[in-house]
């Protein structure tokens, strides 16, 4: 983490005996505005890009994940959980009100409840479901009975095939391409 002071700089009398330089927004030099030029204050030099820059301080600072991004169809599925669980405790927490107040509404609440409760926890159980199938196809899991790891095999032989084909074809281009050849003699 950076120690430095943000928006401090040293203080500087001008010419005319006033303070100039004292705190500023983000550590950044005082500009008085002339159209749309900016112009240093009075009896302030000149403030190169140089020294403009050595002020300058982002607002953050970008820093590598700790973890890995989920894959896509996980993190589909994990928000879907989400969503669906956030309205079920919001129905939950309705149906608890309408039945304290007495309202005609708390019974369908609670149906409508206890049905949401049911699809959460499929939710719930679809982003487990869907990343052990995502780790299964990926070859995340390494087990000699990983799906993955034949799927790998199945693209390496194409490979191999695919790079013999080509080099099959190249050898007859180099030899003259079999035009006007009768036999391979």
């Amino acid at each position: 983490m950076d120690t430095r002071p943000v928006n401090t700089r040293p203080v500087r009398e001008s010419r005319t005996g006033a303070v100039t330089g004292a705190v500023t927004g983000a550590g950044a030099k005082p500009f008085a505005r002339s159209g749309d030029d900016r112009v240093p204050e009075t009896g302030e030099k000149g403030v190169t890009e140089d020294e403009e820059q050595a002020y300058y301080r982002p607002l953050w600072v970008e820093e590598p994940a700790k973890r890995r991004r989920l894959p896509d169809p996980v993190r589909t599925s994990a928000v879907r959980a989400v969503i669906i669980i956030a309205v079920t405790l919001i129905q939950a927490m309705v149906a608890f009100l309408c039945t304290l107040a007495g309202s005609w509404l708390a019974f369908p609440m609670v149906l409508s409840s206890v049905a949401s409760t049911v699809v959460a926890t499929w939710g719930a159980l679809d982003v487990w479901v869907t990343r052990q199938v995502w780790n299964q196809r990926n070859g995340v899991v390494s087990e000699p009975s990983s799906t993955a790891r034949a799927l790998r095999r199945e693209r390496r032989k194409t490979r191999r095939q695919e790079r013999s084909a080509e080099r099959t074809k190249e050898r007859i281009r180099r030899r003259g391409g079999g035009a006007g050849q009768l036999s391979h003699s």
